[in-house]
């Protein structure tokens, strides 16, 4: 398929030119509005009790859930039970009331309620529901905003809640998301410029990467039409459809202008290509979707969203490489060397007809010192990666809630309030919802059901058809308030147990069990965000055998089809996971615990990290750092399979991608890292975290610690069972052509040294 790719565009390149230039104008107008049909949630398993009790909870009580909350501060030293603060307060619940698509409005002043009260009684709560889907919520939203938001005589009103919450992270994301493109494009030409030595040559891996863009943007919008797609995938798309790209566009044209300095023709050099960088760029594309579509075995859309967007910047990418670059390059030939920019940064043209510099002269040495104490490098890094993955040990899990957010925002500066004066915590209360419970036959079995649930710790107080519970005793008789906790048909019930701990943490976790196993008269489901993270987690672990078999199983192939070796696939999956585990764990030391917070930017240490968190890293670090992997392995088995020698094939193999890795890596990390200057928490960690686990799988693992393990196992590195050799021989990819001979590349190798096995 390669070659055929190689003579076909090689005959008519401009045909194929034209054909990405209409994909692209496609892609332009079909991927336009994409993130106008993204949605923000999908982390929660839709299948779940907490699920399924919400959305009972949503069909059956026409108030529903409350999801606004209007946080009502008095001004001038008052009261909230000062009579001119009530009746301001009274006014604006009465005329939420009466707008279109809000239902179920509540108030301090209406019901009494203290939990809609803060303790230090300058604060009170209006709570409603706004009905619809997140898009036509978010357009209610907006258009009932500007009359109730401010100063309103003795009280001032901002709002909060999670409709006004994932309103703010959708709004902040797309606006952190055009400045990490703003940082990421500009520095990636830079560095693209210095590997190159040409403005011509740099800007081939950037057209590779608008394709790519695009063309998932495009897609993305296609999905959208099938299924629900979170927002945040648009973000992935932007980082790995920038740092793929230029990673496949750079290792082609690195080995394409190889070929030219080697002397040979522009068609030649196109055909070699494809056979050798080519192939390893098909390779590599492969392993990382693989490694994303194992995110599609998880039921949270959230998750399934990366894989969308994941697999489609991986394959658009490798087939922009691989179609629309040797195309570009036949057009170009020899004039890809020109435009040489350097010199405006005070460089200077070295040796070699392509411009370039002699490659790999420190990656030479680093692997000649490698091979010469392997064990030392082994046991060094490895003390590296264990030591950095110690603080995994103590990872506790959470939900994404609105300390994602800046404190600057006012949605966050409302919950901050209610979660430091409110003595209760009305927006993180628990739904238990009784289906098919006659609440006027059965109000004597209830009340008895909503005192027990009052007595468990953690629990501040009880609402039910029954009145209001504490501490096992009921300290308000049922009234006419008490009719909205049954439906209006009759045939449910449910109590809203209103918490005394943190809305989401190991006690509110807790809380959620004791009230599962607790009995009750009648079956009980549970809702609330306590509940979706209890459920996320055991929805997280039960799929988790799975996703990694898919991606263990398909790399093991892969690398098998490649190498003929069963050794050099399990190794590389050892040192992903000591490389995973490390990225992680600094993670949790940075996010969790609230180290170098003045390093990373600011943000508010949670005591935890979002509980589908490490399956999105671990998925995308995975594929990613295995890109490396096929990189680096691709010219070693080149060369072994020249020469027979192994330590020699090391140093080669090193001083070949060396450079290419470390660039493709920093190019890499320069778009994470720009996606992790993020105000949204989540995504900074997401983007920082990948960052790390790139540049420590770039120059520790790859450049370091897999020459190593390499150079001990000598020629076990290529074992396989004899009936696999014999299936490999007939199914297996091997090089075709002739890859370029040393003497005749740009800053020739040194004479060749055997390395001493025993030194």
């Amino acid at each position: 398929m390669l070659q055929w790719l190689a003579r076909s565009t090689t005959t008519r390149p401009r045909l194929f030119l034209l054909l990405a230039l209409l994909f692209v104008a496609a892609s332009v107008v079909l991927g336009g509005g994409v993130a106008e049909r993204l949605q923000n949630g999908g982390t929660t398993d839709p299948n779940a009790e907490s699920t399924q009790a919400a959305e009972l909870l949503d069909q059956k009580f026409t108030d529903g859930r409350p999801n606004l909350a209007l946080l009502v501060t008095v001004r001038d030293g008052a009261d909230v039970d000062d009579p001119a603060v009530a009746s301001e307060g009274t006014r604006l619940a009465d005329q939420l009331a009466q707008e279109d698509d809000v239902l179920g409005v509540n108030s301090y002043w209406a019901t009494g309620s203290p939990a809609l009260r803060s303790g230090d009684g300058q604060h009170a709560l209006i709570v409603a529901r706004i009905a619809g889907t997140e898009d036509e919520a978010g357009d209610t939203l907006e258009r009932i905003t500007p009359d109730y938001q401010g100063v309103h005589g003795p009280v001032e009103v901002a709002f909060g809640g999670a409709t006004q919450i994932r309103y703010d992270v959708e709004t902040q994301s797309q606006d952190d998301l055009l400045l990490a493109e703003i940082i990421a494009l500009p520095l990636t030409l830079l560095v693209l410029v210095l590997v190159f030595r040409s403005a011509i040559a740099a800007l081939l891996p950037i057209c590779v990467a608008l394709v790519t863009v695009m063309g998932t943007n495009a897609a993305l919008r296609v999905v959208t039409g099938f299924t629900d797609v979170s927002i945040f995938a648009l973000n992935l798309t932007t980082a790995l459809g920038l740092g793929l790209a230029v990673d496949y566009g750079l290792f082609i044209v690195r080995r394409y202008r190889e070929e030219l300095n080697a002397g040979r023709p522009t068609q030649e050099a196109i055909r070699i290509t494809m056979a050798t960088a080519g192939r390893t760029v098909a390779f590599s594309a492969l392993t990382v979707a693989v490694s994303l579509s194992a995110l599609l075995t998880f039921p949270m859309y959230y998750l399934r969203s990366f894989a969308y967007a994941g697999i489609a910047v991986v394959l658009i990418a490798a087939a922009a490489a691989l179609v629309m670059l040797p195309a570009l390059m036949m057009v170009l030939g020899h004039r890809i060397n020109s435009a040489d920019l350097t010199r405006l940064f005070g460089g200077r043209r070295a040796a070699g007809r392509d411009g370039s510099a002699t490659p790999g002269r420190r990656w030479a040495a680093v692997g000649r010192a490698v091979i010469r104490r392997p064990v030392g490098f082994v046991c060094a890094g490895i003390a590296v990666l264990v030591v950095m993955a110690l603080p995994v040990f103590s990872v506790s899990f959470g939900n994404i809630d609105d300390r994602q957010l800046p404190d600057t925002l006012e949605s966050r500066q409302v919950h901050d309030v209610i979660r430091e004066t409110f003595d209760a915590r009305p927006t993180g209360a628990l739904e238990v919802l009784g289906d098919g419970v006659d609440a006027q036959a059965q109000l004597s079995e209830i009340d008895g059901y909503a005192a027990r649930v009052s007595e468990l710790e953690g629990v501040a107080r009880v609402e039910s058809a029954a009145g209001v519970h504490q501490e096992g005793r009921l300290v308000v008789e049922p009234g006419p308030a008490n009719a909205a906790f049954v439906s209006q048909d009759g045939s449910a019930t449910y109590l809203s147990v209103i918490p005394s701990v943190e809305d989401v943490s190991p006690e509110s976790q807790q809380l959620v069990r004791d009230i599962r196993q607790l009995d009750s008269p009648f079956p009980v489901l549970v809702a609330g965000g306590a509940a979706e993270l209890v459920d996320t987690q055991d929805s997280i672990a039960d799929r988790l055998p799975g996703a990694l078999a898919i991606i263990l199983l398909a790399t093991t192939v892969l690398l098998f089809l490649m190498t003929g070796s069963l050794v050099v696939p399990l190794k590389a999956i050892v040192l992903n996971f000591l490389s995973l585990g490390a990225t992680f764990g600094a993670v949790v030391w940075v996010f969790q615990e609230g180290h170098l917070t003045g390093v990373v930017g600011d943000f508010t240490v949670t005591g935890f990290v979002a509980a589908t968190l490490p399956v999105l890293m671990f998925c995308v670090a995975f594929g990613l750092t295995m890109d490396y992997e096929v990189f680096v392995l691709s010219r070693i088995k080149e060369e072994y399979d020249r020469t027979g020698d192994t330590s020699e094939a090391i140093v080669h193999g090193l001083r070949r991608s060396g450079g290419v890795v470390s660039a493709a890596a920093g190019v890499l990390a320069i778009v994470l890292v720009a996606i992790g200057t993020s105000q949204v928490v989540n995504l900074k960690m997401l983007g920082l975290g990948l960052a790390l686990a790139v540049l420590l799988d770039a120059f520790l693992v790859r450049g370091l610690l897999m020459p190593a393990v390499m150079r001990l196992l000598g020629r076990a590195n290529w074992w396989a069972p004899r009936p696999l050799k014999s299936l490999h021989a007939r199914f297996g990819i091997s090089e075709e052509g002739t890859p370029s001979t040393p003497a005749a590349a740009p800053g020739p190798l040194p004479e060749r040294e055997r390395t001493d096995v025993a030194g």
